[in-house]
């Protein structure tokens, strides 16, 4: 195979295809916040695998802990039946994450991938309220599966369903048409009219900060009134933390500093630890009303990243694991708000809040651009947005400072060559 060819991918690999189409080259090793393509060309990491890689690419302590259990016959494939491998991701998870934020969730294990959480989430509200309707939130994303798509807000991936998506009400999510007006009171009144249309739904879900919908940040107080607003009403409260959560916004749960404790929460991505699919529906043990069986999988025992994801819990045992995230997280939105100053003509706009974050921009392309620009410089990173309009950075959250700065400064050499490039239409 020649260096860097991607013919292979052209003649069999679907056009469905997204992420290669963006990135093309041929990746062959990845170690940290760096990967390496077949030309041997280094690239960082400003996109971890859409959130997945949190801990960042082969961390040698997980490796080495997955490395031995294959070694020694540790069962690969068990259902959901006990194995001592999930037997110390219970206790790890409970001890370490659950206990010290004094949350009290039973743990199901819906299937390896985000959409199956969601799924399960969904499942289980309507099980528990007997109720058909969900609210659901402008810009939000939650999966490509018939339920999951159905409380996503993108019009594309939604016409991708071939069907009609039904029993959700899509509501305006906080600062959706400008920061000056109230969307919970228009949610709210349309709970309280009996003339609206709108049933009293089984559930809400939210992001807590919309990754795929452009890097919106919720406000926490606007948080706290959707709690309030749904223990009102007898409607659950789903947070989906399958991007957000893992440490993402600066704390292991996002919603963590908004003071809220949602019904239900739905983990993916980064909770396997480095890359393994793992999912989990967290939900409080009054809602535990599943028959055995009820909700099931073939993949939701992979043992394999309940070793690695244990692994991972390792990291939030020391204080100062989460208390460096912080920092960090203030350096990324330093450099974003002095870009923002510094470059005028971009237009930009500051979104996010911890290693989510990003700047959108209304000129036509830019984001894109920028990305293109950083991935030319040996950059990865990915734009979001219903117009692709914000490019967003996405490190690990165990990238050191030099990484970082060396990422901030693709960054900006790639905002700066499209200024100074025919390229920047601001009309």
């Amino acid at each position: 195979m020649n260096t860097n060819d991607l013919s292979i991918f052209e003649q069999l690999e679907s056009e469905v295809r997204s992420y290669v189409r963006g990135f093309p080259t041929v990746f062959t090793k990845a170690k940290g916040y760096k990967m390496w393509d077949e030309a041997g060309k280094e690239y960082i990491d400003f996109f971890a695998g859409a959130g997945a890689l949190n801990y960042g690419h082969n961390d040698p302590k997980m490796k080495a802990k997955l490395v031995d259990y294959i070694l020694n016959d540790g069962i690969t494939h068990s259902l959901d039946m006990a194995t001592s491998a999930k037997a110390e991701f219970l206790h790890k998870f409970n001890d370490v994450i659950l206990k010290p934020r004094n949350l009290d969730y039973k743990v199901m294990f819906p299937g390896p991938t985000g959409t199956n959480t969601v799924e399960s989430a969904l499942k289980l509200a309507r099980k528990v309220t007997g109720r058909t309707d969900v609210i659901s939130f402008t810009n939000g994303f939650h999966g490509m599966t018939i339920g999951a798509l159905s409380v996503t807000g993108n019009s594309f991936k939604r016409k991708g369903a071939g069907i009609p998506l039904q029993h959700v009400v899509t509501m305006p999510y906080d600062s959706f048409v400008n920061d000056d007006l109230d969307t919970l009171e228009y949610l709210e009144r349309f709970l309280e009219d009996n003339g609206s249309g709108v049933a009293i739904p089984a559930a809400m879900i939210l992001e807590t900060v919309q990754g795929e919908g452009g890097i919106n940040a919720a406000r926490f107080e606007w948080l706290k009134r959707v709690e309030d607003i749904c223990k009102r009403w007898g409607i659950l409260l789903i947070v989906d933390d399958v991007q957000a959560g893992v440490g993402r916004t600066g704390s292991f749960f996002s919603f963590e500093e908004a003071g809220i404790s949602p019904d239900i929460v739905c983990l993916s991505k980064s909770i396997g630890g480095m890359g393994l699919p793992l999912a989990l529906t967290l939900f409080k043990p009054k809602y535990d009303i599943w028959g055995p069986g009820e909700h099931n999988g073939t993949f939701r025992g992979n043992n394999h990243a309940f070793v690695t994801a244990t692994e991972s819990l390792s990291y939030w045992e020391d204080p100062q694991f989460e208390a460096s995230i912080k920092e960090k997280s203030a350096k990324i939105t330093t450099f974003l708000e002095g870009l923002v100053a510094k470059y005028p003509e971009i237009k930009g706009e500051v979104r996010g809040r911890g290693f989510m974050q990003g700047i959108a921009t209304d000129i036509d392309g830019f984001a894109s651009s920028v990305a293109q620009g950083a991935f030319e410089r040996g950059l990865i990173m990915e734009t979001s947005g219903p117009k692709d309009e914000v490019f967003k950075l996405f490190p690990p959250i165990t990238i050191d400072n030099e990484g970082l700065e060396q990422g901030f400064a693709i960054i900006e050499e790639s905002v700066k060559a499209l200024i100074q490039s025919k390229e920047l239409v601001t009309s």
